[in-house]
């Protein structure tokens, strides 16, 4: 079973450590959180163009819990893309909400194509159903894709303009792999009166062990009764934001260099992870979109129907566990998402990876994946060789130009640059294996690839 939200598998900084230990026994905060974690949040989403009221903040422990808490204020049914994140579903089902898939366009995922929308709406009135809320990704789980801005806007206007309201999951919306080459632009940008805006920390700026997501309410008077009924539902069906998690989540919304960097180095270890994984994929047959953000890939081996077929798999179901099963016991199983688990067909052969559990269980993981992704050569640890840098030769100073003084003899003039002795070169600095060099991902790479080649029957 994989985790709800993957995250880049690297440890907190210190910063974060100190700020979670410090608060280990202050008492709880309010429902929807403290004074610094909204002021945080609200900070940390002007940074981002959307001016933010502390007061139109909530904080709750994970995404499922804010979204949870939204379905239940706003009432009514859901849609949802077909595919989406894995833990969307499960809130309005708890609450007794139907659920309505709303198929996504070829180009990408997270955002629905805009006149399946209409449709499914006028369609579910005309059951007698009631949708109120339309969920969407500008950054996708399980995709990896990032939507275009045009059809962002399109599918959110229609939701709008049948009276409903937006729901903007930005957790992996600082993962871009590469944020020159992509335009992302938030639903609250271009309908700030009709989009809540949610983010699950433990995506990007937190460990997925500490809990903690924000949300951003409009900054309408409709806007506020939502943001007072969303508290009135995490004050009584949702446990309170632990406080250290509380005070961790308002270091990491104020972005210190620690915490950035630590972002940046996770994104840029992906970045190489995706790729991989994606080119391992796509040479066994199956058809992958190229990574946009985040740390995990989707791929289609609808192409591999009739091959996969004669090794007993026909659904999701079977190709997930034929999959795992190939892969072994340990981590890496933990990568493989079959496509019923983002609300896919049944019949889709379709899975999710993620790149987070190829760094296996191993001690020294994280300091490797570190090393890599700040530039800098790693210690010795179970991934990888030893490769630390060659200690440099001292500086040696030049000596001061010669003083002219009556009473001392003139020092003898100094050898010509030509003729004295050639300093020895430093040794260049041994750059730290790829992430796919390290034996335990290559391991992984490799399972991967046979075991989908294997049940094909492709050569390799």
């Amino acid at each position: 079973m994989q985790q709800a939200v993957p995250d880049a598998g690297l440890p907190p900084p210190a910063a974060l450590v100190d700020g979670f230990a410090g608060a280990a026994t202050a008492a709880p905060g309010p429902p929807g959180g403290g004074p610094g974690v909204r002021a945080a949040a609200a900070g940390y989403w002007h940074r981002r163009g959307l001016t933010t009221d502390p007061a139109r903040t909530a904080a709750a422990p994970g995404g499922a819990a804010l979204l949870l808490a939204l379905v239940a204020a706003a009432g009514g049914e859901v849609l949802l893309p077909r595919p989406s994140a894995s833990w969307y579903a499960a809130q309005p089902v708890i609450l007794g909400r139907a659920v309505h898939r709303v198929p996504t366009t070829a180009e990408s995922g997270g955002a629905p194509d805009p006149f399946a929308v209409l449709e499914t709406v006028r369609r579910v009135r005309a059951e007698g159903g009631a949708p109120r809320l339309l969920v969407l990704s500008v950054a996708d789980d399980p995709t990896g894709t990032v939507p275009p801005p045009e059809l962002v806007r399109e599918a959110c206007e229609a939701a709008a303009g049948e009276g409903l309201l937006v729901v903007s999951d930005e957790t992996y919306r600082d993962a871009l792999h590469d944020p020159h080459a992509t335009v992302l632009v938030s639903p609250a940008e271009m309908l700030p009166d009709d989009v809540v805006v949610l983010a699950d920390l433990g995506g990007t700026l937190t460990p997925p062990g500490w809990p903690a997501a924000v949300a951003r309410f409009p900054a309408t008077r409709a806007g506020a009764a939502l943001h007072a009924a969303v508290l009135a539902v995490l004050g009584t069906a949702v446990p309170p934001l632990p406080p250290p998690v509380e005070a961790a989540a308002a270091a990491a919304l104020a972005e210190p260099p620690a915490v950035t960097g630590r972002l940046a180095a996770g994104v840029r270890l992906h970045t190489a992870l995706t790729g991989a994984v994606r080119d391992v994929l796509t040479a066994a047959g199956a058809l992958v979109r190229p990574p946009q953000a985040g740390y995990h890939v989707y791929a289609d081996l609808e192409e591999l129907r009739p091959a996969l077929a004669r090794a007993g798999v026909v659904d999701a179901v079977d190709l997930e566990s034929a999959v795992v099963r190939a892969l072994g016991s340990g981590a890496r199983a933990r990568a493989v998402g079959g496509a019923t688990r983002f609300g896919d067909d049944l019949t889709a052969l379709r899975l999710r990876v993620a790149t987070g559990p190829l760094l296996g269980d191993a001690g020294g993981a994280h300091a490797a994946a570190l090393a890599y992704a700040h530039d800098r050569p790693p210690a010795a640890t179970p991934l990888t060789p030893a490769a630390a840098p060659a200690a440099p030769a001292p500086a040696v100073p030049e000596p001061a130009p010669p003083r002219d003084r009556p009473d001392r003899p003139a020092r003898p003039a100094r050898p010509h640059r030509q003729d004295r002795p050639e300093r020895p070169e430093r040794p260049d600095r041994q750059e730290p294996p790829a992430p796919t060099e390290w034996p335990q991902v290559a391991e992984a790479l490799r399972a991967l690839g046979a075991a989908v080649a294997e049940l094909t029957g492709a050569r390799r």
